[in-house]
C-alpha cells in the first residue's frame, strides 16, 4: 500500500503549516472581513459605497525568490508579493481591501512557509488590506526541494467618479517620483547572473541583505495624498523601468519629459553597471531609485511634495508631460 505520504506529500505539514500562518492572517483582518481562514472562500462585506468600482490586481516575485533560497531569509518576499500587486491597483485611485496569496512548493516546511506567510503579513499590514485567505500546494518532483514561489491577488476598491485614468492630464501638468527602496522586485534574472557572491559585502551590509530589501508599498501616501490633491495620473515602475510604466498613466498622445538628473541614483543600480550590466538599458530594466510616479498640476506640486514629506516618503520633481508622441524622452 502507498500512502499519499509517500507520494512526497506530508498532510501532517500542512497542518502544521496552516496552523503557523492564521496568526499572520489575523494581525491583518480590518473591518469588512466576515471570515477567518479555513472556510471555503472568504467574504469581505464592503460597506456604505455610492458608485463603487472593484480593482483587481495579480502579480508574483519572480526569480527574487532565489536570493531568498540561497540566503535561507524568508520573511521579505512576501512583502514583495504583496507589494507588486497593491501599487498596481494604487494607481486607479484604489484602496485596496483584501488580498490572498498562493504559495507551492516540492516539499513542505512548514516553518519556511510561515515566514514567507508572515512576509505577506507584514505587506498586507503596510497597505491596510486584509489576508483573507490563500493556497498552499505541495508538488513533489515538480518543484525542487527547498524552492517555493509565491504570487498573490489583489482587490481594491474606488467610486466610480474617483478613477484615475489619465483622462485629466494635459500639457505642462508636472511628474512627480517618489524613491523606491532599492531594485524592487523586476530585473532579478539578469542581477542574477551579474551578481555570483550573496555575501560580497556591499555599503556594510552582504549584497545578498541588500538585494532582498522588501518592494516599498505607497497605498498610505497616495491614499493621504489624494485626500488633499487631484492626482491626474499615477505609474507603478515595475518591470520595463520609465520607459514601459510611466507613459501607462497616459490616455492621449503625450510624451513623458523626465530630467535623470533630477535626483540621485541610488547606488545598487551604479553597482550593477559597474558588474556589467548595458548602462543604455537601465531605464528600460529598473525603477533606477524612482518606485511610483504621479502626476499633478504645475499648481499642486508645492502641496505635493509637503505632503508626502509628511508621509515618510521622499519626492522629487522629476519631469512634466508634453504634448504629441506617445512615450518618454529622458534626458
Amino acid at each position: 500500500m502507498i500512502s499519499y505520504k509517500d507520494a512526497g506529500v506530508n498532510i501532517e505539514e500542512g497542518y502544521k503549516s496552516v496552523g503557523l500562518i492564521k496568526d499572520y492572517a489575523a494581525k491583518t483582518f480590518i473591518p469588512g472581513v466576515l471570515t477567518g481562514l479555513g472556510s471555503f472562500g472568504a467574504m469581505f462585506e464592503l460597506g456604505k459605497w455610492n458608485n463603487p468600482v472593484l480593482v483587481s490586481g495579480t502579480d508574483g516575485v519572480g526569480t527574487k525568490l532565489e536570493i531568498a533560497f540561497k540566503t535561507k531569509r524568508y520573511d521579505t518576499v512576501g512583502i514583495d508579493c504583496v507589494a507588486m500587486c497593491v501599487n498596481d491597483v494604487l494607481c486607479h485611485g484604489a484602496k485596496p481591501l483584501f488580498f490572498l496569496d498562493y504559495l507551492a512548493c516540492g516539499k513542505l516546511e512548514a516553518e519556511v512557509a510561515a515566514e514567507l506567510v508572515k512576509g505577506v503579513s507584514d505587506g498586507c499590514i503596510q497597505a491596510g488590506c486584509a489576508l483573507v485567505g490563500g493556497e498552499t500546494a505541495e508538488m513533489p518532483g515538480f518543484y525542487k526541494p527547498g524552492e517555493y514561489d509565491i504570487a498573490g491577488f489583489t482587490v481594491g476598491i474606488v467610486e466610480k467618479d474617483n478613477i484615475i485614468n489619465g483622462s485629466k492630464i494635459k500639457e505642462n501638468d508636472v511628474l512627480i517620483g517618489l524613491e523606491s527602496s532599492g531594485i524592487h522586485s523586476n530585473g532579478y534574472s539578469l542581477v542574477r547572473k551579474l551578481i555570483t557572491d550573496l555575501n560580497e559585502e556591499f555599503q556594510g551590509k552582504t549584497i545578498g541583505e541588500v538585494l532582498l530589501t522588501p518592494t516599498k508599498i505607497y497605498v498610505k501616501a497616495i491614499l493621504g495624498l489624494m485626500e488633499q490633491v487631484e492626482i491626474k495620473g499615477m505609474a507603478h515602475v515595475t518591470g520595463g523601468g520609465f520607459i514601459e510604466n510611466i507613459p501607462r498613466m497616459f490616455s492621449g498622445e503625450f510624451t513623458a519629459v523626465i530630467d535623470s538628473k533630477s535626483y540621485e541614483v541610488p547606488e545598487i543600480f551604479k553597482f550593477l553597471i559597474s558588474k556589467g550590466a548595458d548602462e543604455d538599458l537601465m531605464y528600460n530594466t529598473y525603477n533606477m531609485g524612482i518606485g511610483f510616479v504621479v502626476c499633478v498640476d504645475k499648481n499642486d506640486v508645492e502641496k505635493t511634495c509637503k505632503v508626502l514629506k509628511e508621509f515618510g516618503e521622499k519626492a522629487h520633481v522629476i519631469g512634466f508631460v508634453e504634448a504629441g508622441g506617445t512615450g518618454i524622452c529622458i534626458k
